[in-house]
């Protein structure tokens, strides 16, 4: 495998500097997003040793050139800041040859990472041909895919690209990720220049797959106990190539895999990946791709509709390294979009067709946390205080709520320790029986006369609740409380606080 791997290195460079010609590397061409200021974008490519290449910008503001010596058959080039807006065509030259790329924008680029319902298609949501028509009016995002391919070893470029920088056309996104087309167009009619979406995604991969050996040996997994899941292998060829590339943000829709795979070590893992990429770009790129750029994710939807496993849950909390939102001290400059609520259970449960919510939610936490939006609500209500009784628990959020009446959602550990959840507790069921702005009251006479309430807990299901019918949302509507798992503190009496 080592020598194939070096092989296809090997035809990699020899492809682009045998001839004597001047190139761009593979995710550079025609039609493209570069990130403008004032982050500055990073050009590179191959030529002959020892070349002079000379890079120029040409368009609505025009740069001098900048000339690069080929040191090991590739070239690389920081260009001054650019303002968004375009068209430019961006040239490389030598004595000998040259290369242009033509109709070049600058914008904010971001990167779609993650497994299947990152890479599922425009072509199979809800109301896909009306969404796939105005692909036309939004010629100004610009949508590139990297092609599905392994490596064991970190490559320096793409092994091959599965759809080329281009002008959007019902068409030609019709393959193209859903959540990553559709954030772009969201993001452009709030922002009003240029938005590059780049998709890097495999369906049924773990995070373990998209992490570097650094990453892994943060959280003890860079030994592979697995003989089908190889780890790393997507990091090497599916981002590693892509570091010299300046980025906004990124985004990311995983974690399926691992519900039944190291799901105990998601917690640390997925945060030591959003890390690690972090301060590999901000290093590929030269300093300009922020050190900690926003990172968006979606929090994982359905499954299995009367599945009792705690599978699904426990990834969603983990999603968000135990504390139940973001961001949050361990996972700072994050936004999160809950889709637990969009459950699709007439197509296929895992894959739900909606994915235009899940955008939405995205865009607004990327409008707040990335953009820095102070009027944009992209939180869904949280507990930021509990208090219990013998009867009750009133739950009170950080926000005011939209409550529908449910019996089953929220649920209380009865045990008998008094302390904590143990080998003696038991999950129960609890109706909400009163409510106002921000409070929700709960019954909880459901223990026995030797139990006590010990924790709470909300939505901790695989398929919590029917589409958009979840009990708690924001203030509008739009934002469902996201479930948490909270533990009574046995020294703070009856008052509970959250984490």
């Amino acid at each position: 495998m080592e020598a194939r791997v070096a092989a296809v290195l090997i035809l990699l460079v020899s492809v682009h500097s045998s001839d004597g010609e001047v190139h761009f590397a593979s995710y550079y061409g025609d039609n493209m997003v570069l990130q403008k200021s004032p982050e500055r974008a990073v050009l590179w490519g191959y030529g002959p040793d020892g070349a002079q290449v000379s890079v120029s910008l040409s368009g609505p503001t025009a740069q001098k050139n900048s000339l690069i010596t080929v040191i090991n058959g590739t070239w690389l080039v920081t260009l001054d800041p650019v303002e968004a807006g375009g068209p430019y065509n961006v040239k490389a030259a030598t004595a000998n040859s040259e290369a242009t790329l033509t109709n070049v924008l600058f914008g904010d680029v971001w990167l779609c990472g993650g497994q299947s319902n990152m890479y599922f298609q425009m072509s199979k949501i809800f109301n896909s041909s009306w969404e796939m028509a105005q692909a036309v009016n939004y010629p100004h995002v610009r949508p590139f895919m990297v092609a599905l391919r392994k490596s064991k070893a970190e490559l320096t470029d793409l092994i091959q690209v599965a759809l080329p920088w281009s002008v959007p056309t019902a068409r030609g996104i019709s393959q193209f990720s859903a959540v990553c087309w559709l954030f772009g167009r969201y993001m452009y009619e709030t922002l009003k220049y240029p938005i590059g979406v780049v998709e890097s995604c495999w369906g049924g991969t773990p995070v373990e797959a998209w992490s570097s050996t650094r990453a892994l040996q943060q959280c003890g997994l860079e030994q592979n106990d697995s003989p089908v899941i190889k780890n790393s292998v997507l990091w090497n060829s599916m981002i590693h190539p892509l570091l010299k590339m300046t980025i906004k943000g990124a985004l990311w829709y995983q974690g399926e895999s691992n519900a039944d795979y190291h799901q105990d070590k998601y917690n640390c893992s997925f945060p030591a990946m959003i890390d690690d990429w972090r301060m590999a770009f901000h290093q590929g790129s030269g300093g300009q791709t922020a050190q900690d750029f926003p990172f968006g994710f979606v929090q994982l939807s359905t499954y299995k509709k009367y599945s009792t496993s705690d599978e699904f849950p426990n990834i969603r909390w983990h999603q968000t390294a135990d504390q139940g939102f973001v961001p949050n001290s361990r996972m700072p400059k994050t936004f999160m979009a809950v889709a637990m609520d969009l459950p699709d259970d007439t197509y296929d449960a895992i894959h739900p067709r909606d994915k235009q919510d899940v955008a939405y939610r995205l865009s607004l936490g990327a409008r707040a946390v990335a953009y820095g939006e102070k009027d944009v609500a992209f939180l869904g209500p949280f507990p930021s205080h509990i208090q219990s009784s013998p009867l009750y628990v009133n739950v009170t959020y950080d926000q005011t709520v939209t409550v529908t009446p449910s019996v089953g959602i929220f649920e209380v550990c009865c045990s008998e320790n008094k302390t904590m959840c143990g080998p003696d507790f038991h999950w129960v069921a609890v109706s909400i029986l009163d409510w106002s702005s921000n409070t929700v009251q709960l019954l909880t006479s459901v223990c026995s006369l030797n139990e006590e309430v010990v924790a709470l807990r909300y939505a901790w299901r695989d398929w919590p609740c029917d589409f958009k019918a979840c009990p708690i949302y924001s203030s509008s509507g739009i934002l469902p409380a996201p479930p948490f798992i909270i533990q009574r503190d046995s020294a703070a009496g009856d008052i509970w606080e959250s984490s």
